[in-house]
Order: C-alpha cells, then sequence, then structure tokens
C-alpha cells in the first residue's frame, strides 16, 4: 500500500490555487516539499506511479481526508483536488 505522506498544511497561505492553475502547479505549490518536484519522494513516498494503484476518486479521497502519515489538504479547493487527482492517476 502506498501513501501519500505528511504534505505541509504550512504552505496553504502561500499557495495559489484557483482555477487557472494547471495540475502541475497545483501539485508544486502543495505537494511537492513532501513528494518531490518529479514524484520521487522525499519525506513522502515516491507518487510517480501512484495511479497504478489508485484510480482518480481514490487519490481525491486520499487527498481530501489524509492518509497514514498525511493529513487533509484543507486548502485545497474541490475543483483543484478533483484536478490534481485526475492528474495523479494518469501517472503509471
Amino acid at each position: 500500500m502506498v501513501s501519500l505522506t505528511a504534505c505541509n498544511q504550512e504552505q496553504s497561505k502561500n499557495n495559489q490555487s484557483s482555477a487557472s492553475a494547471s495540475p502541475k502547479q497545483v501539485f508544486s505549490n502543495n505537494c511537492s516539499s513532501c513528494h518531490g518536484e518529479q514524484l520521487q519522494g522525499g519525506m513522502g513516498p515516491d507518487i510517480s506511479k501512484v495511479g497504478e494503484r489508485y484510480s482518480a476518486k481514490e487519490i481525491a479521497a486520499i487527498i481530501e481526508h489524509g492518509q497514514g502519515q498525511m493529513p487533509p489538504q484543507n486548502q485545497l479547493e474541490a475543483k483543484d483536488r478533483e484536478k490534481l487527482a485526475q492528474w495523479l492517476a494518469q501517472k503509471k
């Protein structure tokens, strides 16, 4: 089981989460500090192939509710969470 762990909620003040942001920008602004800019992992696990294990719906739920050591990413609006989950689900 892969978990998306320990993303930094303190970043929310500096994030530019919006409808115009690309999924990569949303990831970079909210997730890369733990998961790495290339999804290679760091403090959090490698998620470069997360789409092999989870559907977009499952990834969105992990982002929304957290899993393992990763807290819920409440700073993301639903549309950004869904956009990010769709993008990550394509990583196979």
